[in-house]
């Protein structure tokens, strides 16, 4: 395709040209041009197919200038200063080159021999122009598509990454110092609390923009549960009901410990705490109730960790999720939906961290 356009799409061209030309002016004269001289005809004819070869070489000569000199000018100039230049450029040409043969053969140069000759070739140099460059500013629009979306997606994964850092400052200072004085009273309970912890801080490097089931998030979320009962009070009554099929489904890392998270750090009052979570109508429900101390004023429910979360389920799962808070005057819920899809990617487990969470569970 690349040699015939350099090669026989001119002459082509010039070709199509001349007899569009040949067309118009015999049909309101009634010449016709097959009774005219051979010679006349072809030097007519071999004119046109230089021309052509002519022109359709400036129009790639300016293609290159506009985009070396102009490549950084806004595109809604070049939109019109482009197809400008290439006007000027056809109109002198056909004066130049085509004109002449009408003004010196037949009858002369009339005002429609005139008006065909810049008409014609200018419409067929614009066809052109339009069709050769199409695909250049197509090309143009698809990168700057993709760069823009590069810059969106190094935006997003950066604000994830800094919402990931912000969920458990308070949390690892509370585990930690759980085990400091576990040391003093059962150095086998802070053993086991120590392994717990090291399992909790692997899960926290599965990469955020990967998915993981959610047998897994609920194996961190068993982790977590057991070192907050270590902490917390006897009285504590926690209701866990875990749907089993859930267990297969896929979801990104830590999405579902915000709030269980939230509920162990302002239970008060009756001091229950009710997790449930299940798979209904192919979406994944999962609610976290607590109670807490009587209170007089409104207070703004939640803090820092689920206003991330709220943020993280608006990059992850843009219109394909629900989050809601409830505040009583003696409890606080949350409820999180999220629509079960394909999974496209998934962090790979090894069978080793398969047989330590089994064996942890």
């Amino acid at each position: 395709m690349s040699n015939f356009r350099r090669y026989y799409f001119p002459a082509l061209y010039g070709l199509i040209t001349y007899f569009s030309i040949r067309l118009l002016l015999d049909t309101v004269t009634g010449m016709k041009f097959w009774e005219r001289t051979l010679g006349l005809n072809i030097i007519e004819i071999s004119a046109s197919i230089f021309f052509g070869y002519l022109l359709i070489g400036a129009h790639h000569y300016l293609y290159r200038y506009f985009d070396k000199h102009w490549a950084e000018m806004d595109y809604r100039q070049r939109v019109w200063k482009e197809p400008g230049v290439i006007t000027l450029m056809t109109v002198l040409f056909q004066n130049i080159f085509m004109l002449p043969m009408a003004a010196f053969t037949d009858d002369g140069a009339q005002w429609y021999d005139v008006a065909d000759i810049n008409v014609i070739p200018l419409l067929y140099s614009l066809i052109y122009y339009g069709i050769s460059r199409s695909n250049t500013f197509l090309q143009a629009y698809v990168n700057n598509k993709v760069k823009l979306q590069e810059v969106m997606n190094n935006q997003l994964q950066a604000e994830l990454k800094f919402l990931k850092s912000q969920l458990h400052p308070h949390f690892l200072f509370n585990a930690l110092n759980t085990i400091y004085f576990q040391m003093d009273e059962d150095v086998n309970a802070a053993k086991k609390s120590v392994e717990q912890f090291s399992e909790l801080l692997r899960y926290q490097l599965y990469d955020q923009q990967q998915t993981v089931s959610i047998r897994h998030e609920i194996q961190y979320l068993h982790s977590f549960i057991n070192l907050q009962k270590v902490r917390a009070s006897d009285k504590l009554v926690l209701n866990l009901h875990l749907d089993p099929d859930l267990y297969d489904q896929q979801v990104y890392p830590l999405l579902l410990f915000p709030l269980v998270e939230n509920a162990f750090k302002y239970v008060g009052g009756e001091y229950w705490i009710n997790i449930h979570a299940s798979l209904e109508q192919k979406r994944i429900l999962f609610s976290v109730e607590n109670a807490i101390p009587k209170i007089r004023m409104p207070a703004k429910a939640g803090g820092i960790g689920l206003e991330n979360l709220k943020r993280r389920l608006e990059l992850l799962y843009p219109g394909k999720h629900t989050f809601e808070i409830n505040k009583t005057e003696r409890t606080f819920s949350v409820a999180l939906s999220i629509e079960t899809e394909p999974v496209v990617y998934q962090t790979i487990i090894t069978e080793a961290d398969e047989d330590q969470m089994r064996h942890h569970g």
